[in-house]
């Protein structure tokens, strides 16, 4: 399971190291791809592979559907840890999530996601204000 939040720099090649913690799930390769809220989702193999099948199993005659995964799978590539464990984030990938240098890269259960550290504070503020409220709204859910 992925848990925790770390930040990071960019170098000039594009390139980000990701958390020790992190390497080991995610394996010797794994998806990136265009998350919500402005962020980037990655997935290890075997978890992309089971929301790709699901992805799948959804009617192609609704176009909220096709747009969805038209966004999610374009934007997708498979990357590899380096020797300094490090990742190259796609230029595409990068603008999407507004990601110039500063990163912050977080465990999100079954998948990591990258923000723009900027985006992450404006996020964090925004969430943390409404935290008990979104609380109370999914206790119905069983949690």
């Amino acid at each position: 399971m992925f848990l925790g939040e770390y930040a990071h720099t960019l170098d000039e090649k594009g390139r980000m190291i990701v958390p020790a913690r992190f390497r080991e799930e995610l394996g010797p390769s794994f998806v990136v791809t265009r998350g919500l809220d402005r962020c980037l989702f990655v997935y290890p193999l075997p978890e992309w592979e089971a929301l790709a099948g699901k992805l799948r199993a959804l009617p192609l005659t609704k176009a909220d559907t096709r747009a969805f995964v038209r966004l999610l799978f374009s934007g997708a590539c498979e990357c590899a840890l380096d020797k300094q464990g490090r990742i190259l984030l796609p230029p595409a990938l990068r603008a999407y999530a507004g990601i110039q240098r500063d990163v912050v890269s977080i465990g999100v259960a079954n998948r990591v996601e990258i923000w723009a550290a900027e985006e992450w504070a404006k996020y964090t503020d925004a969430a943390t204000e409404s935290y008990e409220a979104i609380a109370e709204k999914i206790v119905d859910l069983g949690i």
